[in-house]
């Protein structure tokens, strides 16, 4: 298959995953490419996620390799067959890839857990608010780009309502809900708008008050995307230049444990719920 000029993410995922089988099977990438009649460059390349892969391949390797889990070869012949355009090509001549794969995390992802320390969560911003919160930016973003980037936020919203809804947990420090990025009005039209999300079956927004004291990773957003089987499981967090995506075993029950200690100090989604409606009072 061609080459792709500048593989994602999540096609770079794919071609891991068939390289973790193929290690596991105690297979070198020559010996694999003789017994598949294939060649060792094809394979690696496809393994870097540079070449693409039929679902049909995806099969034949993993049978050959003999891995013994029907449901993560299902969902790994169902990533070679994503071919299509996503929302968040539109943007890939004007957005960072960072972004542009978060937002395909996001809507491959079956359920995820976020928390956020200093910002509302960005699935669960306002319009204003988002650009409020871009505008803060040093040195200032050209308005183009600006608008760029409101716009993507607010079309990453949009997997909130896809036909298969997608558990949502977002666990939010008090510090987001108190700072007023644009000041008082945007502030509680955004306290509104994320009650009003609360709403939702598959949105639980749970507050970590000032009162709960320290919390791992406290200076990090960080979001679990849970994929189609455990293997496809990712970790995101945000740094300061951009985001950092991770999928080893380690990193994962580490992210997981850490979200789980958050959650066990944040308030109930009831009381999370009552404590955003009376700061909206009071704003």
């Amino acid at each position: 298959m061609p080459p792709r000029k500048a593989p994602t993410a999540r096609q770079c995922r794919l071609g891991s995953e068939l390289r973790k089988i193929r290690e596991k099977a105690g297979i070198s990438l020559t010996e694999a490419a003789a017994q598949l009649s294939t060649d060792r460059t094809t394979m690696s390349n496809v393994e870097a996620g540079r070449f693409g892969v039929s679902s049909e391949r995806v099969r034949t390797w993993a049978n050959h390799y003999g891995c013994p889990d029907a449901m993560y070869v299902d969902a790994l012949a169902a990533m070679a067959t994503e071919r299509g355009r996503g929302w968040w090509d539109d943007y890939r001549d004007d957005l960072p890839a960072g972004l542009l794969d978060i937002a395909e995390l996001e809507h491959h992802a079956v359920a995820f857990r976020q928390s956020q320390i200093m910002h509302i969560p960005g699935l669960l911003q306002t319009e204003d608010y988002a650009r409020a919160v871009f505008a803060e930016a040093v040195p200032a973003l050209p308005p183009a780009y600006l608008r760029r980037l409101v716009s993507f936020r607010m079309r990453r919203r949009d997997v909130l309502d896809r036909k298969e809804l997608p558990e949502c947990t977002f666990l939010i420090h008090e510090t987001a809900l108190r700072i007023q990025f644009g000041g008082r009005r945007v502030a509680v039209h955004q306290l509104g708008y994320l009650l009003e999300q609360t709403e939702r079956e598959n949105v639980t927004v749970r507050v970590i008050p000032f009162e709960a004291g320290g919390f791992p990773n406290a200076g990090l957003s960080t979001l679990y995307a849970h994929g189609r089987v455990p293997q496809l499981d990712t970790v995101q967090t945000d740094t300061a230049r951009s985001s950092e995506l991770f999928d080893a075993e380690l990193p994962l029950a580490n992210c997981s444990a850490a979200l789980d200690r958050i959650q066990e100090r944040s308030y109930d989604p009831e009381q999370s719920r009552e404590f955003i409606r009376k700061m909206a009072q009071r704003a």
